[in-house]
């Protein structure tokens, strides 16, 4: 999800996009991706990070390049939820403003 100017004062009680992304929720394969990224996380050293598209390609094989923005997702609820954090130039930014290519760490 990305900040909209219309949420300036209310970012952090916004929690949907749109009524379409309220309806829909978080799906099973939302729920895997986010395991995926805790995975390959614990796969690594404590200090290193991933690209959410090998988190996409674990999930979706062939199919990952559809999944990155799903993964970016995932990444963003990890992050609110304090389990990971993500990185922009090894410099922790808001995932919700973060634009381009990130990377993600367990906190």
């Amino acid at each position: 999800m990305q900040w909209r100017k219309k949420w300036e004062r209310s970012w952090d009680e916004v929690r949907h996009c749109s009524r379409a992304c309220r309806q829909r929720g978080v799906t099973p394969t939302d729920r895997e991706l986010e395991s995926a990224i805790l995975r390959l996380l614990a796969d690594r050293a404590r200090s290193s990070s991933i690209c959410p598209s090998e988190a996409a390609r674990a999930v979706g094989a062939e199919e990952w390049q559809s999944l990155m923005e799903p993964t970016r997702a995932a990444a963003r609820r990890l992050a609110a939820e304090g389990r990971v954090e993500i990185t922009q130039g090894k410099r922790r930014v808001d995932p919700s403003t973060a634009k381009g290519p990130i990377r993600i760490r367990l906190t």
